[in-house]
């Protein structure tokens, strides 16, 4: 049984719809790529789990990044998701990093940016700061402000696992916040042990067996970094050919690395100016 998926469920008498996302060989990938406190392997597995419930909504191609930046000891953490559900993230921390430390005290005077890019249209962010104790309170904050939509996050992770509930009240002539309230208050009772370890059913029937819902098929998630030799050549090709042949002459290549990955890519003075030579090469006429 695949442990990564995405559930989507719809109240058939109130305008709420719901999400449950648990993850754990995908959360595994993205903490495998370096020595993470565990303080910021439990920031990841929330971000990761948010990440999903956020990429779920989009009603197009496209992917969402979720990042947090602050000029304290976690200087960036940040997930990318696609609307395949394809995650990837990474963070970047100085120092001791206490177990306990709270979310202002990894990144004080910190912010949330939420960026969305779809395959076609134009790219859209919003910006929250992060004063709330929990990133969960935080993404709340932030749907109140940019969707204006009454929603509720819950957000788990341990370093093992991780795990997500999203709630919102869906667009409407007469919205009735009374039926989102109620089924809040079911969701709230919702524990991290329960969604580490209870099939998707399990978990909704005990949360809501007095509620008529309707639960649609499973989206699987993976990680997956979008990374390649390719890209990493294009990047190369927006240079100054004269800069890089300096630092091919110095230090024999160019080497780049994937923080998301840690794959490795390298290109000597031969693929240099194969890289130019098909950049500067005319193209031909049709």
């Amino acid at each position: 049984m695949n442990q990564d998926q995405l559930h989507r469920y719809l109240f058939d008498n109130a305008d709420v719809r719901g999400e449950m996302v648990q993850l754990q060989q995908s959360y595994q990938q993205v903490l495998a790529t370096h020595q993470y406190p565990a303080r910021i392997q439990t920031l990841l597995g929330e971000l990761l789990a948010a990440t999903s419930l956020l990429t779920a909504t989009l009603k197009f191609s496209g992917d969402i990044s979720v990042q947090l930046q602050s000029k304290g000891p976690v200087s960036l953490a940040v997930i990318n998701g696609t609307n395949n559900q394809q995650l990837r993230g990474v963070a970047r921390w100085q120092g001791e990093i206490a177990d306990d430390a709270t979310l202002q005290q990894l990144l004080p005077d910190g912010y949330m940016a939420i960026t969305v890019t779809p395959e076609d249209g134009e790219r859209y962010q919003g910006v929250v700061a992060l004063d709330k104790a929990t990133v969960a309170e935080c993404l709340e904050d932030y749907f109140a402000q940019s969707e204006q939509l009454p929603t509720g996050i819950w957000l788990f992770a341990n370093g093992q696992q991780a795990a997500g509930m999203l709630l919102q009240v869906l667009p409407s002539e007469h919205p009735q916040h009374e039926d989102f309230e109620h089924l809040q208050q079911l969701t709230a009772t919702i524990s991290a042990a329960e969604l580490y370890q209870l099939p998707a059913r399990e978990i909704l029937h005990r949360l809501y067996h007095q509620e008529d819902l309707r639960l649609f098929e499973p989206i699987d998630i993976s990680f997956h970094c979008s990374c390649s030799r390719e890209r990493c050549a294009a990047a190369i090709r927006t240079l100054d050919k004269a800069e890089i042949d300096s630092v091919i002459a110095e230090r024999g290549a160019v080497e780049m690395d994937c923080e998301y990955c840690n794959s490795h890519y390298s290109f000597d003075a031969i693929d240099v100016e194969a890289i130019f030579n098909i950049s500067s090469a005319p193209q031909r006429q049709q």
